[in-house]
């Protein structure tokens, strides 16, 4: 049961972090505010996807004074899908919530997808207003994205839109298996092919004010656009 006044049982709430110790602490701080909102049984996860810069350091020095905040720590960076499938492993509540550790989404806009968790729904997807990005990166996400939907089938608005509520029953029928960038595909792909209902919800997107994205450079982007061709091949020889 939900507390008196608040809407969801329990909650998890993590972020993937990979160079993110400008942004990271106060992300923790305001997902703790976001959290308590919501519920009384709550947790805050960080995954430090082996950072290069002072993202661990802050968070040791943030878990010293906060005992509901879990810290887990990669002995190598595994990419983008692999820091989201240790948070999932890690989250113990009935609901996860997720976002990136970059702040370029706001945390406190949670309790807007709690609302729309109702009884029925599975998973509570935003889509960007007013992406803040540079022109050519909103080019290729927007190629990206009509690709993605094209070629999988796809009824989300963004499914690149890595702020995300779901129920943890969800994580139990569907299995991630990518550790690259394309994971975000791979998990809506799955999710609409088991049937869970999505609603969406429109969220604003910000400027990203500390460290570099990785997803836009050429290697990187090269990797993702060669594991998306080979996810939808897969796809193709299941149908067969």
């Amino acid at each position: 049961m939900a507390s008196p006044g608040k809407p969801l049982q329990s909650l998890s709430i993590f972020f993937p972090c990979y160079n993110d110790e400008g942004t990271i602490g106060s992300l923790v701080r305001l997902a703790f505010r976001a959290a308590e909102e919501l519920t009384d049984d709550y947790e805050v996860i960080v995954v430090d996807d082996f950072s290069a810069d002072r993202s661990r350091a802050v968070l040791q020095e943030l878990a010293k004074s906060n005992p509901r905040l879990r810290a887990v720590f990669h002995d190598a960076n595994r990419g983008y899908g692999g820091a989201l499938k240790s948070g999932f492993a890690a989250a113990q509540k009935d609901f996860i919530f997720y976002t990136d550790g970059d702040g370029q989404y706001d945390v406190g806009e949670l309790p807007r997808l709690a609302e729309r968790m109702r009884e029925g729904v599975d998973v509570v997807n935003g889509f960007k207003v007013n992406r803040a990005d540079p022109w050519f990166r909103r080019l290729i996400g927007w190629g990206y994205n009509l690709a993605a939907r094209f070629a999988f089938g796809l009824k989300v608005r963004d499914v690149d839109c890595d702020f995300r509520l779901l129920r943890r029953s969800v994580l139990e029928k569907v299995k991630l298996e990518s550790d690259t960038g394309i994971v975000c595909v791979e998990m809506m792909k799955k999710i609409q092919d088991a049937g869970f209902r999505v609603e969406e919800v429109p969220v604003r997107h910000f400027p990203r004010l500390y460290g570099r994205s990785q997803f836009f450079s050429l290697p990187h982007l090269t990797r993702s656009v060669l594991a998306l061709v080979r996810f939808w091949w897969q796809t193709r020889q299941c149908l067969r």
